[in-house]
């Protein structure tokens, strides 16, 4: 169950390249000596997630995603605003802010902000500074991949990092053993995403098999990410023991994201 997806020319599906990536933005990053603190309000993540699955039985995050490595440009017509606006009906905001893969700005998270919906920063974050920098925008929280992060001990320095800022974590995960990882840390937002970095072949069948295998333990939120197009991919999501998904290429290449989404919350009615 799933499809396969090839990396386009150039190594975007290498691991090495996401990280080389991130090392040219960090050298802006370390030059830096006006760090700041995001004064406004931070609406919970967490919190705005349980809430909607009190209400409807899943908590839905919906991703402003402009292009991929695995397809390319997807919308770039469509505005940090408008998204927003078309956004109204979820629970959260994913906001990419990679700039060489997913043309994103970190800009974005303050352009969505007005919509006061808890934004979560999705980048390749490897580095406290990043953490540091995040914190200085109006996102509630920011993605933390254990794929990207071997190093349990940078890891774990990562998710203090944020927890001391004032940000919530997800933990992405891609198999059993980093579950294990992301437990270790604490982290009651565990991400399962079906995209593997590497080969960037979607397989959902297996983030419900491990959701069954391990269903989450009081206090953990799992949440489904990646290839979930229609309401029946959410429902067999939220029956597999998730309680939030992640969807964002499907709304994005609707043509009308708002929708799109309507269309999915009302299929899950």
């Amino acid at each position: 169950m799933g499809a396969q997806a090839k990396p386009p020319p150039g190594g975007a599906g290498d691991l090495g390249a996401f990280m080389e990536a991130k090392e040219e933005s960090l050298a802006g990053l370390r030059k830096r000596t006006d760090w700041g603190t995001f004064g406004g309000p931070r609406p919970g993540f967490g919190e705005a997630l349980s809430e909607g699955r009190r209400k409807r039985g899943l908590g839905l995050i919906a991703e402003y995603k402009r292009a991929s490595p695995s397809l390319g440009d997807i919308n770039l017509a469509l505005s940090p605003e408008e998204a927003a606006l078309a956004y109204s009906g979820a629970d959260c905001l994913s906001v990419l802010t990679e700039e060489r893969f997913f043309k994103g700005h970190l800009g974005f998270l303050g352009r969505m902000a007005a919509a006061g919906k808890p934004e979560l920063r999705k980048d390749f974050i490897f580095d406290p500074l990043q953490v540091r920098e995040t914190a200085g925008t109006p996102a509630s929280a920011l993605l933390l991949i254990v794929r990207l992060t071997p190093d349990a001990v940078l890891l774990a320095e990562l998710f203090r990092a944020a927890a001391d800022l004032g940000l919530e974590a997800v933990v992405e995960v891609f198999g059993l053993g980093e579950l294990d990882k992301a437990r270790r840390l604490g982290a009651s937002l565990i991400q399962f995403n079906s995209r593997d970095l590497g080969s960037l072949a979607v397989d959902r069948g297996a983030i419900l098999g491990m959701a069954r295998k391990e269903p989450p333990q009081p206090g953990e939120t799992y949440i489904a990410a990646s290839g979930l197009r229609v309401a029946d991919d959410l429902k067999r999501a939220a029956d597999a023991g998730f309680g939030a998904v992640l969807v964002g290429t499907a709304l994005m290449r609707s043509g009308d994201p708002g929708k799109a989404l309507d269309a999915l919350l009302a299929g899950l009615a």
